[in-house]
Order: structure tokens, then sequence, then C-alpha cells
């Protein structure tokens, strides 16, 4: 589950970027990004390490 989880992080900054570049997607990558990095946060501050 903590490789799914740092997968879903990479694609979506990798989409993140890509919207930065060629303006793909609005407002609905960047709302995803923030949700990703939250579960990161909260995930990081909970301290669960699943393998």
């Amino acid at each position: 589950m903590g490789n799914l989880l740092w997968t879903i992080i990479v694609i979506l900054f990798v989409l993140w970027l890509l919207g930065f570049l060629l303006h793909f997607g609005g407002g609905l990558i960047h709302l995803l990004l923030v949700i990703a990095v939250i579960v990161l946060i909260v995930n990081l501050i909970t301290g669960r390490r699943t393998v």
C-alpha cells in the first residue's frame, strides 16, 4: 500500500508539472496534488509503516 501511495504522488506531481508547462487540466490537478500531499503528511505523522 505504501508503494501505491508513492506511485500516486509521483504521477500527480508529473501531471502538476505538465499543468504548469502546457496549461493542461487546470485546477483539478492542483487540487489532487494538494490532496496527495495531505495524505502523505498524515501518513508520515501517524507513523504507520505498511509494507
